[in-house]
C-alpha cells in the first residue's frame, strides 16, 4: 500500500505526464483519449508508461492518470483559453487561472497567411519530395512548405489535418523570446538587465542578465535529461510552481561562459516577462493580444503551470499553418503585413550566435544548426547537406522543427512523433525542397 500513499518519483512523473498529454490532446486538439494514451504516451515512451491508465471527466475538465489507474495520481486541468495544466499537488482551486482570451476563428476563405486556403504548387519535383516517406521521417504528422509568403505544399498523416493543433515542445522557447521582444519594444524589458530576482542579488546570480538566460548561458544548475527523474521532468510534472523551482537553482558555472541547454531558464524568462507586465490577468492575455492575434495564429494555445506562469519552455499547441506563420514572422524580421510586431533588429539579435554555444545556438532561444539526428558529439549536424548559410531553426522534442531560410524565402514546418533514438534529420528534406523550388 505504500505505493498508493507515497509512490516513487518516477511513477509520479509518469502519471503526471500521461495526464497532461492526454488532457491537452483531448481538450485542445480534439483527439480521442484512448488513441492519445496508446500512440503518444505509451508507444514511444518509458516502459513504465505502458502501465498507465487515464480517466477523462469532460464535465469537470480534468484528466486523472496512474499506474494501473491507482498509483501516482497524475492530474491535469483544462483551463479556458489556456489548454491544460498539470496539478501535481492536487489543488485545483489554486491552479485555476480564470478566463484567458480564447483562440480566434480562422478565415477559411482567404489564402494563407491571411486565411487558411492553400493553392498548392503542382511542380512534380515538389510533389515527389513531399511524397517521399524517408524524407518526411517516421511518425510525421504534418509538413507545411512556404515559399515567397505562400503555402505551396503540405502533407498530413492519417488522423491529422490543417486544423489539428500540434505540440511544439521546445519550439515554444522561441515563441517566448518573441513575446519578450514585444515587451522590449514597450520599454518594459531590456536584454541587458541584471539583478533579476531579489533572492539573486545577494550572490553570484546577481550578474545573470536576461540575455544570458536567453542564450542558455546563465550558469545555473539544471539537468535536462528526459530519461529519468531529472530537473526538467521534476519541474514539468512534480512542481506546481515551475519558475520558482528553476530560479532557486544555484550557480554551477561561470555566468555567460558555459552553454547549458535548460528548460528551467525559459520558465524563469516566462516569470520575468509576466512580472514585467504587472497585472496577472493582463499578462495572461498578452501573448494573444501582442503576438498570436496580430499574426493570425488563431489556433495557438500557450499553457501554464499550476501557479499561473506560462510554461514557455514546452507547451504551445498550434496548427502547422500557425507554426508556419510564426516562422514567416521571423523570416520577415518581425514585420507582419506592414506592421512591426518585434523591435527593429531584434530577430537579427536573436540569430546572433550565443558566445558560449560554439556557433550552435542563437541569442534568442533558437538554433543555428539543424537537429542532431544522431550526429556524433561536437560534429556539425548540417554537414553533408546543401543548406544556405543563413538557415536557422526552431526545434522541439520528438522531431518538431521549423526551418527558416531567408535567402530562399522559405519556411518549412515538420511536426510529428519521432523520438531522437530514430535519428531522423529534417535537413535532408529541407535540402530537397530547396532544390525542387529553385
Amino acid at each position: 500500500m505504500w505505493l498508493y500513499f507515497a509512490p516513487p518519483a518516477l511513477i509520479r512523473v509518469g502519471s503526471g505526464y500521461a495526464a497532461k498529454i492526454v488532457c491537452s490532446n483531448v481538450f485542445v486538439a480534439g483527439r480521442d483519449a484512448g488513441q492519445v494514451l496508446a500512440d503518444d504516451v505509451q508507444a514511444p515512451g518509458h516502459p513504465l508508461l505502458r502501465l498507465m491508465s487515464v480517466d477523462v471527466d469532460d464535465s469537470a475538465g480534468t484528466v486523472r492518470a496512474g499506474l494501473f489507474g491507482l498509483f501516482g495520481k497524475g492530474l491535469a486541468l483544462e483551463q479556458e483559453g489556456a489548454g491544460c495544466t498539470t496539478v501535481p499537488d492536487g489543488d485545483l482551486a489554486a491552479a485555476t487561472l480564470g478566463a484567458v482570451p480564447p483562440p480566434g476563428a480562422p478565415n477559411g476563405d482567404a489564402l494563407w497567411p491571411e486565411g487558411e486556403r492553400v493553392e498548392a504548387s503542382q511542380t512534380p519535383e515538389l510533389q515527389a519530395v513531399l511524397d517521399d516517406a524517408g524524407l518526411a521521417g517516421p511518425g510525421m504528422r504534418a509538413i507545411v512548405v512556404v515559399k515567397s509568403g505562400r503555402v505551396v505544399g503540405e502533407r498530413y498523416a492519417e488522423g491529422f489535418d490543417a486544423s489539428t493543433p500540434l505540440l511544439g515542445w521546445s519550439m515554444t522557447k522561441t515563441v517566448t523570446a518573441a513575446i519578450i521582444g514585444t515587451l522590449v519594444a514597450d520599454g518594459k524589458m531590456s536584454v541587458d538587465q541584471t539583478g533579476l530576482f531579489e533572492a539573486w542579488k545577494s550572490d553570484g546570480r546577481a550578474a545573470i542578465s536576461l540575455a544570458d538566460l536567453m542564450a542558455m548561458s546563465s550558469g545555473l544548475e539544471f539537468n535536462e535529461d528526459y530519461g529519468d527523474v531529472a530537473d526538467v521532468t521534476r519541474m514539468l510534472y512534480l512542481e506546481p510552481d515551475m519558475a520558482s523551482f528553476a530560479s532557486a537553482k544555484p550557480l554551477a558555472g561561470e555566468v555567460g561562459k558555459v552553454f547549458s541547454y535548460s528548460s528551467g531558464t525559459t520558465l524563469i524568462l516566462s516569470r520575468l516577462w509576466q512580472d514585467a507586465v504587472g497585472d496577472p490577468a493582463r499578462a495572461l492575455a498578452l501573448p494573444r493580444e501582442r503576438l498570436f492575434g496580430p499574426v493570425g495564429m488563431t489556433s495557438a494555445v500557450l499553457e501554464a503551470d499550476a501557479r499561473g506562469t506560462y510554461a514557455g519552455s514546452s507547451y504551445l499547441y498550434a496548427t502547422a499553418h500557425d507554426w508556419a506563420r510564426f516562422g514567416q514572422l521571423l523570416l520577415q524580421d518581425g514585420v507582419w503585413q506592414g506592421g512591426r510586431i518585434l523591435p527593429e533588429g531584434y530577430v537579427g539579435w536573436m540569430r546572433e550566435a550565443a558566445p558560449a554555444s560554439n556557433g550552435e545556438y542563437g541569442r534568442g532561444q533558437l538554433w543555428l544548426r539543424g537537429p542532431e539526428g544522431g550526429a556524433p558529439p561536437g560534429a556539425n549536424p548540417d554537414a553533408g547537406f546543401d543548406l544556405p548559410a543563413d538557415t536557422f531553426w526552431i526545434q522541439g522534442h520528438d522531431g518538431q522543427s521549423v526551418a527558416i531560410v531567408p535567402s530562399e524565402e522559405m519556411v518549412v514546418v515538420r511536426l510529428g512523433l519521432t523520438p531522437s533514438k530514430l535519428h531522423y534529420k529534417p535537413q535532408a528534406m529541407l535540402a530537397a525542397l530547396i532544390a525542387a523550388l529553385r
